[in-house]
């Protein structure tokens, strides 16, 4: 007996042709197997993948995305706001595909399919930060920045290498502002080159060694790198490590919040999953298990569990 009665999936279909036939045709057949109403919509343009988010998802129980985090992040700030959203299924179709390496799936598109049709839903938590939602993070200063500096031209050829070329370039450019920041009752103020506000672990396929990020615990990590040199990464690197002593750290300070105001001087433009929404000062929240996800393995359970 299928394990879904009705769901959609959705794919963009402006992607390379012989890659998009390929990726269609090794995860439709397994996915059609588990839903027995599988609707299929293709858009052509951002409008059209809205409106079939806005329309379409909330009337099935299932939604599979075949797409990259922007893809994501468009999608969920449409279904933020539905009573009843769907389970979400992700399809690893974009550069970094990072959230989907949150979830553990693999990276390949037949294994994906696999591991997410039978996969364990989760509940997530989001983040609201003023008009616009998030999954993974929330980011001003360096991480806007790579972004701002990656080539089109790089990104069609290199893929996930771009994002570093860009990260290399930005840190010798890289300007420190003046922020104050209040998560729940506790006032930081200082110069930073970079604050990132956590949900998740990964950016840039690269997994940050923050061992208290989860997405089930109500609460958002925050981090804040004061500048740019070794001894910053330095101490990202040993933040994981047992006896880490983050009190002593020079570079980074980190916190822990459910409500995070964050003020800076000059604004910072704001990135939010790879895509750049607005800018500061912003109001940010944790929104607890406000979405359902499909993830793709035992691992994902274990990284994700609620912390006790």
């Amino acid at each position: 007996m299928p394990r879904y009665n009705t769901g959609l999936y959705i794919y963009n279909g402006n992607s390379e042709p012989g890659m998009l036939e390929q990726n269609l045709s090794a995860t439709i057949p397994i996915l059609s197997q588990e839903v027995q109403q599988l609707s299929i919509i293709q858009t052509l343009s951002l409008e059209e993948f809205q409106n079939a988010c806005r329309e379409e998802a909330p009337q099935v129980e299932v939604l599979f995305i075949l797409g990259g985090d922007g893809t994501l992040h468009e999608c969920i700030n449409i279904l933020a706001e539905v009573e009843n959203p769907p389970v979400i299924g992700i399809l690893p179709g974009g550069t970094c595909n990072d959230f989907s390496r949150v979830l553990d799936i693999p990276q390949n598109m037949q294994q994906a399919a696999r591991a997410i049709i039978q996969g364990e839903e989760r509940k997530v938590d989001a983040g609201k930060a003023d008009e616009g939602y998030f999954l993974n993070f929330w980011g001003i200063g360096l991480v806007t920045q790579t972004s701002f500096n990656i080539d089109e031209g790089q990104k069609d050829r290199f893929g996930v290498l771009s994002y570093f070329i860009s990260a290399l370039k930005t840190i010798n450019q890289a300007a420190p502002f003046n922020f104050s920041i209040q998560v729940d009752e506790d006032t930081i103020k200082g110069e930073a080159v970079m604050i990132l506000v956590l949900n998740g672990q990964f950016i840039g396929t690269r997994q940050l060694p923050v061992p208290t990020i989860h997405l089930q615990d109500g609460k958002l990590d925050v981090l804040i790198i004061k500048n740019s040199n070794l001894t910053s990464f330095r101490e990202l690197l040993t933040m994981g490590q047992p006896g880490a002593e983050q009190r002593r750290f020079q570079e980074l300070s980190h916190m822990q919040g459910e409500q995070i105001k964050v003020s800076t001087e000059p604004e910072q433009d704001v990135d939010m999953d790879g895509e750049i929404h607005g800018k500061t000062d912003s109001t940010i929240e944790v929104l607890p298990d406000h979405f359902t996800f499909l993830t793709g393995g035992d691992n994902a359970l274990r990284l994700n569990n609620r912390a006790e």
